[in-house]
């Protein structure tokens, strides 16, 4: 899959009059995923004009692929000696692992992360049966904010006049390992490998999931147990949540810092549990605001978008969508807004994506000077869709 973007300049129609996008007029080839039909030496040729034409290329093939197109950065940055590649891949370019194809769960794995997710044996403490994984890809994601993060330095870099072009190298296991805190301090400095914790986070004491009473709100969810997150691992906090919960008996001196409570952790997780367990959500809810104590519901996405606070923050957006016909017919969507928010710069999204191909030949015909009958011909031959 190609794609060829140039962020919208301030004379765009749909940039704010306020203030142009941070990116403005910074242009991305993307070479992504997997390439349908034949990848002709004639394409070949028109990607190798786009990225001479470009201020990024981002790319997620197994490392050696570009090599093999003659697109590699040896070959692209005597014609464009400024371009920033950004290289995503499983292991990274270089390393025994490289030429591995590196999917997100596998990385996810090979980073230590799916291990530490999970319940643990009530003996071992190692993982009681598979690890659970967080229900979205992660570990893309993850590299993703990597890739964008890399690339804006990049970018910054090359203003500053600090460097040409730069090779920006995205590792999926990498990534997640820049999220894994101090597992590796630990096991180095005290011989210690963290393991699966359940909802709760090893060495803070409380922060954990709670159950509560079932909602009734409809009788399918009748016999469904709600919980809620409680985050008190703050000494002055924990002694609120205890005064809260009617349990003084477990403050004091013996409770009073961190390390003390990860020694009684079953005491005093139970404790709470046993309080909110008694009682529905929202009379926690109540009590722990009350308190001064973090507390949030477990929710699903139905609340996350009915949400008070998120639609306040406009964090959820109407996105148009036209008919594919292009008869000014369509529908909306609801989708994340555009985060973080910038002062000036309208969060709302420009588009929930093109259709595949869309821009096909507005890419080779105005970009590349290609004539219709050119492009035409590369239809015709299945170069391009």
């Amino acid at each position: 899959m190609l794609a060829s973007r140039t962020f919208a300049t301030a004379g765009d129609v749909h940039a704010p009059s306020s203030k142009s996008p941070p990116l403005s007029g910074i242009r991305v080839l993307e070479m992504g995923q997997l390439i349908a039909g034949p990848f002709a030496g004639q394409l070949l040729g028109l990607v190798k004009q786009l990225a001479i034409k470009s201020d990024v290329i981002i790319e997620n093939f197994k490392p050696g692929t570009l090599e093999k197109w003659s697109l590699a950065p040896a070959d692209l940055h005597p014609h464009n000696p400024s371009l920033i590649f950004t290289r995503v891949s499983g292991y990274g370019q270089s390393g025994p692992w490289a030429p591995r194809p590196g999917y997100a769960s596998v990385c996810e794995a090979e980073s230590g992360f799916r291990y530490i997710n999970g319940f643990p044996d009530p003996v071992s403490g190692d993982l009681a049966g598979p690890p659970v994984r967080p229900n979205i890809s992660l570990g893309d994601s993850v590299a993703g904010l990597h890739a964008a993060f890399g690339t804006v330095l990049a970018l910054l870099g090359r203003q500053r006049n600090t460097s040409n072009g730069t090779t920006v190298d995205v590792s999926i296991v990498e990534s997640m390992l820049n999220l894994m805190e101090g597992i590796i301090p630990e096991y180095d400095r005290k011989g210690k490998t963290r393991g699966p914790s359940g909802s709760s986070v090893t060495g803070i004491v409380p922060t954990n999931a709670y159950p509560c009473l079932p909602t009734s709100s409809s009788p399918a969810s009748a016999s469904t147990p709600t919980y809620v997150v409680i985050g008190a691992n703050g000494d002055s906090i924990y002694a609120r949540l205890m005064h809260a919960i009617g349990r003084q008996d477990l403050t004091g001196p013996s409770y009073a810092q961190n390390h003390h409570r990860v020694a009684r952790q079953p005491e005093i997780e139970a404790a709470i549990s046993e309080w909110t367990g008694q009682r529905s959500v929202e009379e926690v809810e109540e009590v722990m605001k009350g308190a001064g104590v973090p507390v949030g519901r477990v929710v699903s996405v139905r609340e996350v978008v009915e949400g008070e606070q998120i639609r306040a923050r406009g964090a959820v957006r109407d996105v148009w969508v036209d008919d594919a016909k292009g008869e000014g017919e369509g529908w909306n969507v609801k989708m994340q807004g555009t985060f973080p928010v910038i002062d000036g710069v309208d969060p709302q999204p420009r588009w929930a994506g093109p259709d595949l191909g869309s821009h096909t030949d507005e890419v080779l015909i105005h970009d590349l000077g290609l004539s219709s009958e050119s492009v035409a011909h590369l239809r015709h031959e299945g170069i391009i869709g």
